[in-house]
């Protein structure tokens, strides 16, 4: 599992991490994958492009797994 620290952040949009920790390879991508229902934040289908990804929050696309801290 990767981790990704917010460096005094208090989120991170889901499209954004995505793009940034290399699950795609752009952000129009990872929001498309997004809307697909592919993505799962905290086990849980997510459909929000933007949603904010806090501090402790994992993060998981095709057996990828990414956790904020």
């Amino acid at each position: 599992m990767k981790e990704f620290n917010l460096d005094g952040s208090e989120f991170i949009p889901l499209c954004d991490l995505m793009k940034i920790t290399d699950m795609t390879d752009s952000g129009a991508e990872a929001k498309h994958i997004i809307a697909e229902g592919k993505v799962k934040v905290d086990g849980q289908i997510e459909l929000r492009k933007r949603c904010k990804i806090r501090s402790g929050q994992i993060v998981e696309y095709k057996g990828q797994q990414v956790k904020v801290i």
